[in-house]
């Protein structure tokens, strides 16, 4: 007798399923998956031209996409721009921007594994950023912009 198994089904969520929350700095984000057993945060943000990241390790790998605009690191002398995919491995810190010459805003998929270990000029620890976080402030920006929260996002 052949035991069957029930294979998972895929998830999917269309490219307006989810709000953008909309910072007062100008940035936007989705949030489209948190898997805390595995420490993966998979989101999309919208930078402005002129926009600046604080300074950052990350303590896991990094996978991004870029589908408009540029950015790059302020300690790389590459440009990510529409159609670029980057890898970060875990422990390369890097301080992310937008050039001010950008004509449009810059978009990127990124899937993120473990923390972003946010730091001073000094290289010392101001503040962690990791999935959970991020999907609190996620609910905080829709929420100070009116938008319900969405109950589609993948959690598990």
């Amino acid at each position: 007798m052949v035991d069957v198994m029930v294979a998972p089904t895929a998830q999917h969520i269309g490219e307006d399923d989810l709000p953008w929350a909309n910072g007062e700095d100008g940035i936007g984000l989705k949030v489209l998956q948190i898997k805390e057993s595995e420490g993966l945060w998979v989101i999309k943000n919208q930078f402005p031209p002129g926009y600046s990241v604080q300074t950052h390790k990350h303590t896991g790998q990094v996978f991004a996409y870029t589908s408009a605009g540029a950015w790059g690191y302020k300690e790389s002398d590459f440009l990510n721009r529409a159609g670029s995919f980057l890898y970060e491995p875990a422990g390369s810190i890097h301080t992310l921007y937008t050039p001010e010459e950008n004509t449009e805003t810059t978009e990127v998929f990124f899937a993120i594994w473990g923390a972003n270990l946010n730091m001073d000029a000094e290289g010392n620890i101001e503040s962690i950023t990791d999935g959970q976080t991020v999907l609190m402030g996620y609910y905080h920006m829709l929420e100070a912009q009116g938008t319900p929260r969405p109950s589609n996002i993948l959690l598990d």
